[in-house]
């Protein structure tokens, strides 16, 4: 075990170097950036692939062995089926004595064009002054979600291997890139390695996530689950016109709406009965975190665009995006919706809602909750329509406890490099990958951001900050050498 003062040298001559190559880092970042490796539109897919060739090679370039490991195809919505891009297992160091850091991440990202209203080219890398003066800022698709954290990482280990200092944790990486479009094939390839890649992996880390704060660091321990609804009303085979037939038959339209109108409350407060009863009672101590919490009400209502929220308190607010569940609606199908006047009667309406799920609900009885309260609400109107309610995705909430040795470790780096101790946050989104990862391998997974709140992930003008990238590159030096301290 170092000694704080040696430790601290260590630390100094690592950050030293992290700055002075700032400038290869962001060449880095910028070669990334350049690949449209956007997996949600099938006809970018070789971009993905070369996308992951491009990762696995700078792993290898560390010394790892890497492995692509292939998982077969899939199929479109139009039946044809398209080649899944591999995953990357990597692997560097394979010291006994060491423990072994699996680090997750994903190079795929959300699509984006200059059209979309981008003030620069999304695929290349453009570096600006941000809002604060301080900061410059790097926009680029990707460059926060998740290309950029993910080099950060690699950049972190480069930096040992560069100034020949012995490894303080043994590596393993897992890359994929498919995470934007649902992570096909990757929990059955964890199920697959639990055994071998994962069997003597001791924690994972996850950094796919941004902090509350624009300036003070967080750190992650759980996310809000999501369960998918549609509900289908329909009448006939076809669409009808309102003049012929407007007044005389109950309107599948008209139907549906009464169903998405009895969801939830003008306060939020979701309709359905019993949806509510499973959710975990907030204690005193965890009360207690959301006080120090930095999170500017104000900016994030102007980040948001909207005048007002439903809550006035920062506390409210957090409690309601992170501990509690929320109803949102988010469009129908089959209604007309271009501009103009079209006196349609559509014959089959399907509306779209989803329910963020948190600790302790259980899927398949909010599935039925749902379920019954529509039918119920269905059958009141006394309607001859038909209506369907199905759940095609369920994803599960994910929560950490945050006095875990890997935790306090996190929170030690982050005081060394930021000089402040990070915000303990929960994710208002979901995130698969924890949980899944968590389930698994039944090993302690830690999120870890480096990206600042208005980083704009899968939006127009996605940045990481300079700052951020390449404090994010010594915070993972850090937080390897706190882990190496802790065994």
């Amino acid at each position: 075990v170092m000694s704080s003062s040696s430790s601290s040298t260590l630390e100094m001559e690592i950050f030293q170097y992290i700055d002075a190559h700032q400038s290869d880092f962001i060449k880095d970042l910028k070669e990334w950036v350049a690949v449209e490796s956007d997996s949600v539109q099938p006809d970018l897919r070789k971009e993905v692939v070369r996308m992951m060739v491009l990762a696995a090679d700078r792993l290898a370039a560390l010394g790892a062995t890497v492995n692509l490991v292939n998982l077969g195809s899939h199929q479109l919505p139009d039946g044809q089926d398209l080649p899944l891009p591999p995953v990357i297992l990597g692997e560097l160091g394979k010291d006994p004595k060491n423990t072994t850091v699996c680090f997750y991440g994903h190079v795929d990202v959300q699509p984006a064009r200059k059209e979309d209203g981008w003030n620069t080219d999304p695929y290349i890398l453009t570096e600006m002054d941000g809002v604060y003066i301080f900061l410059r800022n790097l926009y680029g698709r990707g460059a926060t979600d998740n290309k950029g954290p993910v080099l950060a990482c690699i950049n972190a280990v480069e930096t040992f291997r560069a100034l020949n200092l012995a490894m303080p944790v043994n590596f393993k990486f897992i890359i994929e890139g498919m995470e934007e479009a649902g992570s096909l094939g990757l929990e059955k390839l964890l199920e697959e390695e639990k055994q071998s890649f994962f069997s003597d992996v001791d924690y994972i880390v996850i950094s796919d996530n941004l902090w509350l704060s624009n300036k003070k660091p967080a750190l992650t321990y759980g996310s809000r689950g999501n369960a998918c609804f549609f509900v289908e009303v329909e009448c006939g085979s076809k669409d009808l016109h309102s003049g012929t037939f407007g007044g005389i038959i109950h309107e599948p339209l008209t139907d549906l709406i009464a169903l998405l109108d009895s969801l939830v409350d003008p306060t939020g407060r979701i309709q359905i009965p019993g949806i509510y009863d499973s959710v975990a009672a907030l204690t005193e101590e965890e009360r207690k975190l959301y006080e120090s919490i930095e999170f500017d009400l104000e900016e994030h209502k102007s980040n948001s665009g909207v005048k007002k929220f439903l809550f006035g308190t920062k506390e409210e607010i957090l409690l309601h995006l992170w501990r509690y569940p929320s109803l949102s609606i988010h469009g129908i199908e089959g209604a007309f919706h271009e501009p103009g006047i079209k006196t349609v009667i559509p014959a089959k309406v399907i509306g779209k809602f989803s329910i963020r799920q948190v600790p302790d609900m259980d899927l398949s009885v909010v599935k039925q909750q749902v379920v019954e309260h529509l039918e119920s609400v269905f059958s009141k109107r006394n309607s001859p329509n038909k209506l369907k309610v199905s759940m095609p995705l369920g994803a599960k909430p994910w929560v950490a406890d945050v006095n875990d040795l890997l935790y306090k470790a996190a929170r030690r780096a982050i005081k060394t490099v930021f000089g402040e101790d990070p915000d303990l946050i929960r994710d208002g989104s979901t995130i698969p990958v924890a949980r899944m990862f968590q389930t698994i391998t039944q090993k302690s997974v830690i999120m870890i951001p480096i990206g600042a709140a208005d980083d704009g992930e899968h939006s127009q003008n996605e940045k990481i900050s300079r700052h951020n990238y390449i404090e994010g590159t010594k915070l993972f030096a850090a937080f390897f050498l706190e882990i190496s301290k802790l065994h």
